[in-house]
């Protein structure tokens, strides 16, 4: 009994392990030392094959069932996500034991009030990476970082990257499913929530661990 004791309020309820997966996941988009800062982000390739990379966490509310992530509109996940929306995200905390997947449908949104905000509240450094002078992924000669010579190393202003804003794009994820899993040396915890659009409200149950 004293290490059942020593579990978590969440251990045994369906409702507070819900709530924790949110607030492990919404504290991944404001503080960049959360380990859910920087999830393992799945899409779906040409051939039907699933491709992983780790992405920064814009965003996430748990009201709109929604993560926002930034790409470049010439990569290869973009193009992968205009064929095939299905998309996979992957939070891991070690310190509490918590794995925690989301999936739903990704659409991109390069235009409009959100993407607009997202580019001007990126820092300058962060959207050099978006005046690379070719598509990100494409096979080149020898190592590059892509940009062009006279940027290399320097900090651009906002008039070096003005033309370059067209490559860049919010990607904004709208989750349909939650998959918790909790590891306890008494027993493990894992549990699901499928977004019921019927009931406008989620379904969750146990599953075995």
């Amino acid at each position: 009994m004293t290490d059942l004791i020593s579990q978590p309020a969440y251990y045994d309820d369906l409702g507070l392990s819900f709530e924790e997966a949110w607030n492990l996941v919404e504290a991944g988009s404001t503080d960049r030392h959360s380990p859910a800062h920087m999830p393992a982000v799945g899409t779906v390739d040409e051939t039907g094959a699933p491709q992983l990379r780790i992405m920064v966490l814009r965003d996430a509310s748990r009201d709109a069932r929604t993560l926002r992530f930034h790409t470049d509109l010439r990569s290869i996940k973009a193009a992968q996500v205009r064929n095939n929306g299905a998309t996979s995200v992957l939070f891991y905390d070690m310190s509490a034991k918590l794995q925690i997947r989301m999936s739903g449908q990704t659409q991109l949104l390069p235009i409009g009030d959100v993407a607009d905000a997202a580019w001007s509240n990126s820092t300058p450094f962060a959207r050099r990476c978006y005046m690379a002078e070719a598509a990100p992924g494409l096979p080149i000669a020898g190592p590059s970082s892509g940009l062009p010579e006279w940027i290399q190393g320097k900090k651009p202003d906002e008039a070096q990257l003005a033309d370059y804003r067209q490559n860049f794009s919010t990607m904004l994820v709208e989750i349909q499913s939650v998959e918790w899993l909790y590891l306890a040396n008494p027993g493990h915890r894992r549990a699901r929530w499928q977004w019921q659009d019927a009931q406008k409200s989620w379904q969750g149950n146990w599953l075995v661990p």
